[in-house]
């Protein structure tokens, strides 16, 4: 439960349900884990990260992928800036694989494969697309599409064929989470819009849970800070960032 007199208080916790097809925006401090909880199976969360106080600082998803030589995320994998920054560390991963590759759904693609609804005419049961919830949320900050990046998919599994064709492999089960260590205060925008590969039949508007709590410190024996050579390298760019804060 949130303490609303004193919410820094190391008990607190803020927890909300998502809708599916639905996004949001929040401001993360360093310190604080952020959970993704599937609640029915077969979500997708579409997620950026900007630094709120220099928003030109965005998240680097081909420096991410590289500096840790694989092409998922999962626990021990830590989320990058394109200031070579550590915005986020994976803690804790139930699913094991997180992609961050491919991009959005654009209206005409959910047009295209779910049909053509727009808020005037179908209200809430509309069916919202990945690329305009970014715009939308991205408008709160004075942002535009030139701000867009290459986000992460969180709960979908992408695999390449022996001819290099990307496909949808994988979707999370009912219950599954994955946990965001905060190492640096993180705007963070998401939305919960299909994956641009989703071939289902219907629309899948799937709901998340999102809870926010405070962390533990991090220790010499971190997963994360020693998972490879370029990683303690992050932290110590974190560290010199924090200094000058």
């Amino acid at each position: 439960m949130l303490n609303i007199l004193n919410p820094t208080d190391s008990t607190s916790r803020y927890t909300t349900n998502i809708d599916g097809g639905s996004h949001w925006s929040v401001l993360v401090r360093r310190g604080v884990n952020l959970r993704l909880t599937d609640l029915e199976g077969g979500a997708n969360v579409g997620m950026m990260f900007y630094n709120p106080v220099w928003l030109s600082e965005r998240y680097n998803a081909p420096d991410t992928l590289k500096c840790q030589h694989t092409f998922k995320l999962t626990q021990g994998n830590c989320l990058y800036s394109d200031m070579g920054r550590i915005f986020c560390s994976i803690i804790e991963d139930s699913f094991g694989w997180h992609e961050t590759m491919c991009g959005n759904a654009h209206a005409q693609h959910v047009s295209k494969k779910w049909g053509g609804r727009d808020y005037q005419s179908d209200r809430n049961a509309w069916q919202q697309n990945g690329y305009d919830s970014f715009l939308v949320e991205l408008a709160k900050y004075g942002l535009d599409r030139t701000a867009m990046v290459a986000n992460v998919n969180w709960f979908s599994e992408v695999s390449a064929d022996d001819n290099g064709n990307l496909k949808l492999t994988r979707q999370s089960k009912a219950g599954d989470a994955v946990t965001l260590r905060f190492e640096m205060d993180t705007l963070v925008v998401l939305h919960t819009c299909p994956h641009p590969m989703n071939s289902e039949a219907t629309y899948p508007k799937k709901p998340i849970r999102l809870e926010m709590f405070k962390g533990g410190p991090v220790t010499e024996q971190d997963e994360c800070l020693n998972h490879c050579a370029e990683n303690r390298r992050g932290f110590e760019n974190n560290a010199l960032y924090l200094l000058g804060a």
